[in-house]
């Protein structure tokens, strides 16, 4: 019982007044960024807002992480239009969005269990830079259409006229949207007690409302949420907007799911370090890798789209008070009161104010600092760094999972030539024999290094090589070692290898080496 009781004061009770205030001015801050990724996958904004109603409840109780705030993200939403897409309505749309969240749950479980967060630690920062800015620009370019760029008003379909302004209604989208970014970024200066994202959304909304403009609102995306949610079974038949529970299926959710499960992960890390910092504490990443599995299949179940960790409601969470999972548990639980109660005036709210929220978003995303110091940091991080970003950018559609796995396998490619070029060979001559110190590591990538460093045209009576300095990683430093021992005594040269370790030495006549002089 003492242990329960111990639980509950660190989890639950601690300083509850800060805990519930704080979740309350978060959960203002996650409905227009809801709603807004609800836009970014294709969808009705009830299903994001639904998202992040259930996954802050689940991760409130099952999480790895107190006062972490988990929502719908732009970076999961991305990776979501191609299955949206993949539907020939948008019911269909909807439920291949729901099966992939559902699989995108198993798969994190599953990363959880193989404890993928000790994996995660070996992510170069060059990726990370990648990642965030090509994630940045992804969200900036979402925007577009909203802003009447790139739209061809005869190819819109009857049902997306509403959704997008025509061209007499651009240049009013385009002062609301400059006056939210002078509201968003002027208004923390006089205070910061009331977020200034709301603070833009209530101006610009009865700016809207008191001039009557005609352009496009949050009631025009699609359906707001009535109540609370139900449960959604996305498989069935295809005339009742359901999809086949089959490998045809799985084909089409199947790379979505596995790319939201690491890029959620990779998300969601992130932000725990930098809670973890900022309160001087840490936290399981292993048990968070499942509870956001969890979380994700319940708020699938209940119709919600899959989402992560939040870095700025996070942050915001945490320098107002909410530092216990009562903070994340109020932010869901106010948030759905507050789309139920306040429905007719989000409907009303333009997304003008939602596009300057995201513009904003764009810009905290980005690694600005990075971008600023390019020239400072070292050319292998930069070209890491430009590779991330550069196969992100250059798939259709952008695959953020892929652009991470594309830098981490460059920033491999040249770590292993830096340390290709530590091994190194020196020759002495003592009376009748030449001795060869080795100094490094030997392995697949140093081993021309290695090869270069002896003269095999000279053919000395005796020759010592000392690996005293040295450690052999796998065969193809065997092989080399081989090679070098095998050349001398063809030469007519007597070799003796010394200084082996016991792991270099296990190795060496495990994979057939000769007998060493050990």
């Amino acid at each position: 019982m003492s242990n329960f009781s111990k639980y509950l004061s660190k989890n639950w009770l601690d300083d509850p007044k800060s805990n519930i205030l704080s979740g309350l001015v978060v959960a203002f801050a996650m409905i227009p960024e809801a709603i807004a990724f609800s836009g970014i996958a294709g969808v009705d904004p009830k299903v994001g807002l639904f998202g992040a109603f259930c996954l802050s409840i689940t991760i409130a109780i099952v999480g790895g992480r107190r006062g972490m705030i988990t929502s719908a993200t732009g970076s999961t939403a991305l990776l979501m239009t191609g299955v949206v897409a993949a539907g020939d309505t948008p019911a269909q749309g909807l439920s291949y969005l729901i099966a992939t969240g559902l699989l995108t749950g198993f798969f994190q479980i599953l990363w959880g269990y193989l404890r993928l967060a000790y994996q995660m630690r070996f992510v170069p920062s060059g990726v990370l830079s990648g990642f965030v800015n090509a994630l940045a620009l992804l969200i900036f370019q979402a925007q577009f259409l909203q802003l009447g760029i790139g739209i061809n008003e005869g190819k819109l379909l009857k049902d997306e006229l509403g959704k997008y302004p025509t061209n007499d209604q651009i240049p009013l989208v385009w002062g609301l949207v400059i006056l939210g970014l002078i509201i968003i970024y002027g208004f923390p200066k006089i205070t910061k007690i009331v977020p200034s994202q709301l603070v833009a959304i209530i101006l610009l909304t009865f700016i809207s409302i008191f001039f009557k403009l005609e352009i496009p609102t949050v009631s025009n995306l699609g359906t707001l949420p009535d109540g609370f949610p139900s449960p959604f079974i996305p498989f069935g038949a295809l005339e009742n907007g359901k999809v086949p529970f089959n490998l045809s299926t799985l084909g089409i959710i199947l790379p979505a799911s596995l790319a939201i499960s690491l890029v959620g992960l990779m998300e969601t890390f992130l932000t725990q370090d930098i809670l973890d910092d900022a309160t001087d504490t840490s936290s399981d990443k292993n048990k968070e890798a499942r509870g956001q599995g969890i979380a994700n299949i319940v708020s699938s179940f209940f119709g919600g789209m899959a989402g992560c960790a939040l870095v700025g409601q996070s942050v915001m969470n945490n320098e107002n008070g909410g530092k216990s999972r009562l903070s994340t548990l109020t932010s869901g639980l106010s948030l759905l009161l507050m789309i139920i109660l306040l429905k007719p005036w989000i409907g009303a709210i333009p997304m003008a104010a939602l596009v300057s929220i995201m513009i904003t978003i764009s810009i905290s995303t980005a690694d600005l600092n990075g971008l600023k110091n390019i020239r400072k940091i070292p050319k292998s991080d930069t070209a890491v760094m430009i590779m991330t970003f550069a196969v992100t950018m250059l798939t259709k559609p952008h695959n953020l999972a892929l652009g991470v796995v594309a830098g981490v396998a460059l920033a491999a490619i040249l770590f292993s030539r830096k340390v290709a070029k530590v091994i190194t060979v020196l020759r002495t001559r003592e009376q009748d024999k030449t001795i060869y110190k080795i100094k490094g590591q030997l392995f697949f990538v140093s081993k021309i290094y290695f090869l270069q460093g002896f003269n095999l045209h000279e053919h000395p009576k005796n020759i010592v090589i000392d690996m005293s300095l040295a450690h052999i990683w796998d065969q193809s430093g065997v092989v080399a070692l081989e090679q070098i021992i095998r050349k001398f005594q063809n030469g007519g040269s007597k070799v003796e290898i010394v200084g082996l370790n016991k792991e270099s030495l296990n190795l060496f006549e495990r994979l057939g080496g000769m007998e060493s002089g050990h």
